[in-house]
């Protein structure tokens, strides 16, 4: 018996990736089994045939960002630290958050699809904040911390998380705000809002594009970077700086990928 998405759900989610669950039955202990997370907690208004569904549309989802990521089953969970919800602890008006508190992210169940890559990378933000940034409290994001000068923990791999850092948010010369910075800030004072401006979402946005570019697709995990109005405002990074960000992340992560599997 295999819980493989139909063809209402292969519609509305598109993906190319290989088939992870080779036909076996996918339920949320396996998912939990195989990333090793902290906890996965279920709404209790999610149906039976609800959850099914969901498991195997996350299975798929976290195996793809984990193949793209080049990285280990402990990446994804970051070493067991981080918890899911789905269809639970949300938000009015926001279909999917990360909670710093209890490191965990969750996904609505009717509106929170393809916001995973964005709220993974808040989560992964926080946790790579204690080993990147020197003296680092359990509220601080590696991004925001770098931007404002903290001090970092001398590191290759940190040196690679920097760059990415850099790409997104100052421009070619290091020294003035990124052209994806402008378009943001410009989005907030059009909105009266701090939002789009702040440096933890302009990399959670960056992040998901270089997610969506890859190779492997998959609309559960990630969508909307390129044909949405918010794209098209330059909320998402355009042009030579997408390949630079792009670039960045594919050698930070690629390089973190191998040092995490030799360490087994």
């Amino acid at each position: 018996m295999s819980n493989l998405p139909n063809s209402e759900t292969r519609s509305r989610y598109y993906r190319n990736g290989p088939n992870h669950a080779a036909g076996e039955y996918i339920d949320f202990v396996q998912v939990r089994r195989r990333f090793d997370f902290c906890s996965i907690e279920i709404g209790r208004w999610v149906t039976r045939a609800e959850r099914e569904r969901a498991a195997g549309l996350f299975y798929d989802a976290l195996c793809d960002l984990m193949l793209i990521l080049q990285g280990p089953e402990p990446l994804i969970s970051l070493r067991g630290s981080l918890s899911l919800q789905y269809g639970i602890g949300g938000r009015p008006g926001v279909s999917a958050h990360y909670n710093p508190a209890s490191r965990s992210f969750s996904l609505a169940k009717n509106a929170g699809p393809g916001s995973i890559a964005h709220e993974w990378f808040h989560a992964f933000d926080h946790y790579i904040a204690g080993k990147s940034i020197a003296g680092a409290s359990r509220c601080t994001f590696a991004s925001r911390a770098w931007l404002d000068n903290a001090p970092s923990i001398d590191h290759p791999l940190n040196n690679l998380l920097f760059d990415c850092f850099k790409a997104i948010l100052l421009d070619a010369s290091g020294q003035q705000p990124s052209a994806l910075f402008n378009a943001s800030s410009a989005a907030d004072r059009q909105l009266h809002t701090l939002y789009y401006s702040q440096p933890e979402e302009l990399c959670a946005r960056a992040f998901e594009a270089f997610v969506q570019d890859a190779a492997i697709k998959n609309g559960f995990l990630v969508k909307g970077t390129k044909a949405t109005k918010e794209a098209e405002l330059g909320l998402y990074p355009q042009g030579a700086q997408r390949e630079q960000i792009n670039a960045a992340f594919s050698r930070y992560f690629r390089t973190l990928g191998a040092a995490l599997r030799r360490q087994g």
